[in-house]
């Protein structure tokens, strides 16, 4: 265990202190100089603006080897438009299973209950740190929808060997901080959504829709019983509108952003690809677990090793001299721990989601380089005895 009884400011920091789950850590070596082909001043439905759209949705499909029969587009709104936009577009057909084990997940089971007001809809719920019984998950007959990384919570899915290969529903699945940093597995998912904003350090506001042949087929046989706005419309005539998969986006994109999509997309090619993508993320957390392993004051959220995410990975306060003063101590240890590595310009933006248990969240995505992690590791133990201290001496 660690000594935390005298503990000396470490001397070298992390090269870069971007420790944020969103928008998280450019790509290394990133600089503006990146943007410099970017299609500015111009339409991005003329035929120079269409290449590039169309240019970032092959590459998205190169880099995390999307079927070719899937449909793959760039939509409004992050993550949160994408989701949103296939759950108007595509519940209500069937029942569905509504999963969630942070806020997030939470958000898309109250949007369907209180603002679509579907009524066959089962909720399934876990508390922070744990994941649902994934075998209660009904995917043979019913809709699905679920995260598979929380991001609030440092909770994944192991795999998706729950999703029933010959399922009658559809699976909608928030992957936007697992995309580019896990395996997802494409013949289980019709509707997959992310923001290039997470795994690739990339620009907010643009979220990217994929749809599986299954999902297409339900567009086109199912109109919804509420309208939809112009932004979540993907079918005219009842038939799919291919250009938002072609890079005739709905509404205006900033092709600033698409560029440095472009850009991460590139590099994540040149460290290997998905593959590589994902060892960078896994060498990230296993500097981290070999920190906890050792370490007298901090766990991980999650509560297993095996739905342990290696995204956004969260860090509880498990030293009972704080723990047994209760949860306000715990908050105020978290947030002195957080303001002081912020103040020394060693980490940023690592404090738990505000909805969370009070702790860290630390993102250890492919553009975080884990000689960073390192380095920040030996600050963590010091701003905690310092935070821990203070506590000590206003009591």
């Amino acid at each position: 265990m660690t000594d935390m009884t005298n503990v000396t400011m470490p001397t070298l920091k992390p090269l870069c202190p971007n420790f944020s789950s969103g928008p998280c850590a450019k790509r290394p070596g990133w600089t503006p100089k990146a943007l410099e082909n970017a299609v500015l001043g111009r339409s991005h439905r003329a035929k120079i603006g269409k290449t590039r759209l169309k240019q970032s949705i092959e590459l998205t499909r190169e880099v995390l080897n999307v079927p070719a029969d899937y449909r793959i587009g760039i939509v409004p709104a992050s993550d949160t438009g994408a989701v949103e936009m296939a759950m108007w577009s595509l519940l209500g057909a069937r029942g569905v299973d509504m999963v969630a084990w942070e806020s997030f997940g939470s958000t898309w089971v109250s949007d369907v209950v209180k603002q679509l007001k579907l009524t066959d809809v089962r909720k399934l719920t876990a508390s922070y740190g744990d994941i649902v019984d994934l075998s209660a998950i009904d995917t043979k007959t019913r809709d699905v929808v679920f995260t598979w990384n929380g991001t609030t919570s440092g909770v994944r899915v192991p795999n998706a060997d729950w999703i029933a290969g010959d399922r009658e529903g559809l699976t909608i699945c928030d992957a936007t901080s697992a995309a580019f940093a896990q395996d997802l597995d494409w013949p289980k998912l019709d509707v997959t959504t992310f923001s290039w904003q997470k795994a690739l350090g990339g620009e907010a506001a643009h979220g990217v829709l994929i749809l599986s042949p299954r999902a297409v087929a339900r567009l086109e046989s199912y109109t919804p019983a509420w309208p939809l706005p112009k932004i979540f419309q993907l079918t005219k005539g009842g038939k799919l509108i291919e250009g938002i998969f072609e890079g005739e986006t709905i509404n205006t994109p900033s092709m600033l952003c698409v560029e440095d999509y472009i850009d991460a997309l590139n590099w994540a090619k040149s460290v290997g690809g998905l593959k590589g993508m994902m060892a960078r993320a896994d060498a990230n957390l296993a500097a981290l677990e070999a920190f906890v392993a050792t370490s007298s004051w901090a766990g991980f959220l999650a509560k297993t090793k095996e739905t342990r995410s290696n995204t956004s990975v969260c860090l509880s306060i498990v030293d009972s001299d704080v723990v047994n003063k209760g949860a306000d101590a715990v908050a105020a240890v978290a947030k002195s721990l957080v303001a002081a590595l912020d103040k020394q310009g060693v980490a940023y933006d690592i404090g738990a989601y505000r909805d969370a248990p009070s702790g860290l969240r630390i993102w250890c995505g492919a553009t975080v380089e884990t000689a960073d992690v390192e380095a920040l590791i030996h600050w963590l133990d010091w701003a905690y005895a310092q935070a821990k201290a203070e506590l000590i001496k206003a009591a």
